[in-house]
């Protein structure tokens, strides 16, 4: 800039262009400009009052950070007091509430101004000529902390007013709050560096604003919505509490957008729950509405009581906190045979429910907790969320207590219970055999990939396993027409095509077999990995740790899942009766390493093949010593095109990677 006056005027426009942005962005959720060309903008006066200091003012969009930290806070005494709303719990407190406002106002219906409750922080801004200057919190409703410093911070606080039209002195009340991811990112933050976690997004919020380092304060996602206005000097306002909130959103602050108009207390009422259906949803914490007389003029005739004001009324939330005391802590055993501790809870009324039992996840989450049978605990339940245990009352902790262990046998099963190494998870061992996991494991063994039980579905399977008829895998191979017509939807001529699908199925191959026996992270890869190098199930079943280990892909984790599936007298027991069943295998030949011309390579099949299946063409290159991948790559050495391929074809041209036909594909594996 040539001239002090010019970069005034530079000075003065940057300002007034990046404030107008921060209402686009804040308050409009409507931004104009990419966050590049603000950027721009931003550094471009930053420059200019680094050149000219002289030019900076306390509202130039550049000071919201930065602040000498304070010693203590200041008092702010509130010129208009801010109140507290009296609150209703009931529908029928709101219909009473209702009623004598209509009484007072002798009037038959009455318009209300209606808006969600923010779980927050209530703030006070005082504007001067547009300018802010001032910020509190509610403190007794007379005196308050002078936060100011602070406030400048949020960005969705202007530091001057949008327009021309606002009074001399605008005091504006709103809630500074914590939006929920913002919470929870903050809570990683702290677990990471070893800090206490805030307890909610309002405790987090209130713990931000008081900060005596303003910087801290920057540095924690807040934000900021008006709900209402104090002091007012030479100036004109609308006559409905509805347009002076819009007014407030034309003068650049933020305004709830789920606010509402309604009439009558039905329509109060109706409101209610749809935000209450909705509150899960939302981004930010909200523990009821708030319904208000929308005419001045009314609100003026009907006053205030006590500390309260007579024509408003916050109409909560069932509480989705309570206090209660873990009597138990069982452990659950689910369809995958995952082992899931539940905390049972002497019942307690939360979130709209009686609660009795809570999900403790896993050892972990226990460790963190620190919660043992007998703990005094707070129970939290939000919409239709799970209840969770969110901390325990130390104080109230009971002598003598003990911390909780997962199980080492499966409560259900008697099999021996294990957590590998990078999992949080403790798991059952008795796959074959446990009947918490019976469904899931029987529909897994008649998959395509596995076993492939043509028409054997999993309502069939479900209906099987709940008549008790099929109690592990091998009993399928047990099944009468008789016992299978007998089913629901199941006629004489569908029973003779499951069995004759059980029947084709005994005839398989070692691969598919290790892979139907679902164990623990062995997945069709690694089955097929087993097969080759081991060549027959008896080898495999007697392989220790060590041997396992040898082979290329599979680590401890893997290996140790496998000795231990194997070594249950269960396990053993099941895979006999498939094996005295029929199920069968023609020999694997064992190639040593250097036997394997396509190891090291990776595979992708797409299109349809027409002289094997996709799976056919999969376990002929596996055998090579080829990786079969599902997604192309530039890590992929070639890609088979069949008929009608899919986008994986382009997408391989334009890596330039090389492409087989079928032909091709054919020929090198002959």
């Amino acid at each position: 800039m040539s001239s002090h006056k010019q970069a005034n005027d530079r000075i003065a426009q940057l300002r007034d262009e990046i404030n107008y942005h921060n209402y686009r962005y804040y308050i409009l959720d409507d931004p104009e400009i990419t966050d590049s060309e603000y950027d721009r903008l931003l550094r471009e006066l930053q420059d200019l009052e680094q050149q000219y200091p002289d030019l900076i003012s306390p509202d130039s969009p550049t000071q919201r950070v930065g602040a000498t930290p304070l010693e203590s806070f200041a008092e702010v005494k509130h010129r208009v007091p801010m109140l507290s709303l009296a609150n209703a719990f009931s529908e029928q407190e709101v219909l009473d509430f209702d009623r004598r406002a209509r009484e007072r106002l002798a009037v038959d219906e009455i318009e209300y101004a209606v808006e969600p409750k923010l779980d927050g922080l209530a703030i006070s801004l005082r504007y001067e000529d547009g300018v802010l200057i001032q910020a509190g919190t509610r403190g007794d409703g007379t005196t308050g902390e002078d936060v100011t410093l602070n406030v400048r911070t949020i960005d969705t606080i202007p530091l001057r007013l949008q327009g021309a039209d606002y009074p001399q002195v605008l005091e504006v009340r709103g809630e500074i709050i914590m939006d929920k991811a913002g919470f929870e990112k903050l809570n990683q933050a702290r677990r990471e560096q070893g800090e206490k976690e805030f307890v909610n997004p309002r405790n987090a919020a209130a713990g931000s604003l008081r900060q005596l380092d303003p910087r801290i304060t920057a540095s924690r996602p807040l934000s900021f919505f008006s709900y209402g206005i104090g002091e007012v000097v030479a100036g004109d306002l609308p006559d409905r509490h509805s347009a002076i909130i819009k007014k407030l959103q034309d003068w650049g602050l933020r305004i709830n957008p789920e606010s509402r108009v309604v009439s009558g207390a039905q329509a109060c009422l109706d409101y209610y729950r749809q935000i209450q259906a909705k509150r899960e949803a939302l981004s930010y914490a909200i523990d009821g509405v708030v319904y208000k007389v929308d005419r001045l003029v009314q609100q003026e005739k009907l006053g205030f009581v006590a500390r309260a004001p007579r024509w408003a009324i916050a109409h909560k939330f069932p509480a989705e906190e309570e206090m209660t005391e873990v009597e138990a802590i069982d452990v659950q055993v689910g369809r995958t045979g995952a082992l899931t501790p539940v905390a049972r809870l002497k019942p307690v009324f939360v979130g709209g429910v009686t609660v009795s039992n809570a999900t403790l996840h896993n050892q972990d989450e226990i460790n963190r907790l620190d919660v043992r049978v007998g703990d005094t605990v707070i129970v939290r339940r939000a919409g239709d969320v799970i209840p969770q245990i969110v901390r325990v009352v130390k104080s109230r902790r009971k002598d003598r207590t003990q911390k909780f262990k997962m199980p080492t046998q499966c409560p259900v099963c008697g099999s021996a219970s294990e957590r590998l190494e990078g999992d949080v998870k403790t798991f059952c061992t008795g796959g074959l055999f446990c009947e918490a996991q019976r469904k899931e494991m029987i529909k897994h063994f008649a998959s395509r990939r596995a076993m492939d039980i043509e028409g054997l579905g999993d309502k069939l399977v479900e209906q099987l396993v709940d008549s008790e008829l099929v109690h592990d895998p091998a009993d399928l191979y047990a099944l009468t027409e008789t016992q299978l017509s007998g089913l629901d939807r199941m006629a004489e001529k569908s029973a003779r095509n499951i069995l004759s699908a059980l029947d084709k199925s005994k005839n398989t191959s070692l691969a598919r077999f290790i892979y139907a026996l679902g164990i623990h992270n062995v997945g069709e890869t690694t089955a097929q990995t087993l097969a080759q190098h081991f060549g027959s199930l008896e080898c495999l079943m007697t392989a220790d740790e060590e041997s396992l280990q040898a082979i290329p892909d599979i680590g401890p984790v893997v290996a140790h899942s496998i000795v231990t599936f194997f070594s249950q007298p269960h396990n053993q027991e099941v895979i006999k009766k498939l094996l005295a069943a029929g199920l069968h295998w023609p020999d694997v030949e064992i190639r040593p390493e250097d036997a394997l011309p396509l190891k090291g390579k990776t595979f992708v099949l797409t299109g349809t093949l027409t002289s094997m299946s996709r799976n056919q063409a999969k376990t002929a290159l596996q055998a090579l010593g080829a990786k079969v991948s599902g997604s192309v790559s530039k890590k992929t050495d070639y890609v088979v095109v069949g008929e009608n391929p899919g986008s994986k074809a382009a997408k391989a041209k334009q890596l330039g990677l090389d492409i087989l036909t079928e032909d091709g594909l054919v020929q090198l594996l002959e």
